[in-house]
């Protein structure tokens, strides 16, 4: 039976925690180079900081809700930063943490010990990344962070190991594939033995699970609405390509594509790319 007495490490309840992103920065300093890229932006107040303890002090509490089958939904209310969930994907390889949140509390971790821990953690790209070095210390697992992306690890640490290729094999049934949409290091997971016996797919912001669930979308910066490279998204479109999957797990709270998941990205390519390559398109 899992401990319900986990202590957070008392080395990072003060690092600055951007609080546009939620990103956290190994040590203090003025700006936020993941705010500062065009994919991203400064707050309209200007650059502002805070830490875990600091949240924590708010008010923040962890929030758990079932996103799925095995797939549990964990983040904060009030949310941090961007507001995304990072989600417990119940593997009977070890649990997974997909994405990362800028918060994490000592009740939140003994909730996560009920259900199991988690074996790892492995996150889609930088605007993600929250917290993810405390993640990986407080439960003494690997944060798996794609090579492509190492110079935007804020927080630096054994703990994150950096992969690289097309995919890379976490666990069984448990696939990482590097996408490269919105970021170079853009990464999806693939669940093969999901409990529906369908496959999953977590996109994050990789694949952006839109308003009508049906679809998917591709951005390179979605807050700024810069379109992703037709060239980009045909490589992204050919990795996934051997994979099945029913389900598409996005990067927000009941972003899901339920059904179809496999057809849904590949309608969504070629709708991408019919409009952003037919300039005679009919309006």
């Amino acid at each position: 039976m899992p401990s319900s007495k986990r202590r957070l490490p008392v080395q990072g309840q003060q690092l600055p925690i951007c609080r546009t992103c939620g990103v956290q920065y190994a040590q203090p300093r003025e700006d936020c180079p993941i705010c500062l890229d065009e994919r991203q932006y400064v707050g309209w107040d200007g650059q502002q900081w805070t830490h875990l303890a600091e949240l924590r002090d708010e008010g923040r509490r962890g929030r758990l809700q079932e996103e799925g089958p095995g797939v549990v939904g964990i983040g904060t209310e009030p949310s941090v930063g961007i507001g995304q969930r990072a989600l417990l994907i119940r593997s009977p390889a070890g649990n997974v943490l997909w994405d990362c949140l800028g918060y994490l509390d000592d009740e939140l971790a003994a909730e996560i010990e009920q259900l199991g821990g988690i074996s790892a953690v492995a996150v889609s790209h930088p605007h993600f990344y929250g917290v993810m070095t405390e993640w990986g210390r407080a439960f003494d697992v690997p944060v798996y962070v794609h090579a492509a992306d190492r110079a935007w690890v804020a927080r630096p640490d054994p703990v994150v190991e950096y992969w690289s290729g097309d995919t890379h094999r976490i666990a069984d049934g448990l696939t990482l594939i590097n996408a490269g949409t919105h970021f170079a290091g853009g990464t999806v997971l693939h669940w093969a033995d999901d409990p529906e016996g369908r496959g999953a797919l977590f996109s994050g912001d990789i694949f952006m699970v839109v308003a009508d669930r049906r679809w998917v979308s591709f951005m390179y910066s979605i807050p700024n609405f810069i379109p992703e490279r037709p060239r980009t998204i045909r490589r992204a479109l050919s990795l996934v390509e051997p994979y099945e999957f029913a389900r598409i797990y996005g990067a927000f709270w009941g972003r899901v594509v339920t059904d179809g998941g496999s057809a849904a990205v590949r309608r969504s390519a070629d709708r991408y790319l019919r409009f952003a390559l037919d300039d005679e398109r009919p309006r």
